[in-house]
């Protein structure tokens, strides 16, 4: 089912689990009152949540705690996956030091960097190791995702490190457009193409 379910739909989901976890002592949630929170359409979320096992009532809705634990079960929550962040600049740092990625059972496992006045300290708790140590970390320690943060000229050379790991699931905050085998899977941030669309619409 998961690979059916479309982009878009399958974005929105962290989005109603995040929501969900604000309400306090509401055992019930119809699919219009969270289409109403988040400024949605009610068909839109009904489709959204059919692919994931909840089971509305008629009259009621969703029970609350049984919507939570369906969306965290399909996005995986509850299956730690161990991460590791490329770049350990100003954004490898922050996301370094970001403690929400366990709520969706990611644990950034390390970071890598080719600076050797980076390499050997630690950041939020995780080490920064030399960029040679990648192969064998990530296979000691089964990683399923990485995060590249480098900057756009080396990022090539950073997938290409991960597909000789065969890691699959890449998000990438380069501003490169990267080439990796089919069935590997990359998400790319553009920060500042994002920032260019808001301003349009000023």
């Amino acid at each position: 089912m998961k690979s059916t379910i479309p982009v878009m739909s399958l974005q929105r989901l962290p989005v109603y689990l995040n929501y969900l976890k604000t309400l306090s002592n509401q055992e019930f949630i119809s699919s219009g009152a969270i289409a109403r929170a988040l400024n949605m359409g009610e068909v839109l979320v009904r489709k959204d949540l059919a692919f994931t096992s909840a089971q509305g009532r008629t009259r009621v809705g969703y029970n609350t705690g049984e919507l939570i634990a369906a969306l965290e079960e399909y996005l995986g929550c509850n299956e730690i996956k161990n991460a590791v962040i490329f770049g350990a600049g100003g954004l490898g740092s922050a996301l370094l030091s970001y403690g929400g990625f366990g709520n969706y059972g990611i644990n950034i496992a390390a970071a890598f960097d080719n600076n050797p006045q980076k390499t050997g300290l630690t950041v939020g708790g995780k080490p920064v190791l030399p960029v040679e140590d990648a192969a064998a970390f990530v296979g000691e320690h089964d990683v399923k995702l990485a995060v590249i943060c480098v900057p756009a000229k080396v990022a090539q050379s950073v997938a290409d490190v991960l597909v000789g790991c065969n890691v699959k699931s890449i998000l990438n905050f380069a501003p490169a457009q990267l080439s990796v085998p089919e069935g590997y899977n990359v998400r790319n941030i553009d920060v500042a193409a994002n920032l260019a669309i808001l301003s349009s619409l000023i």
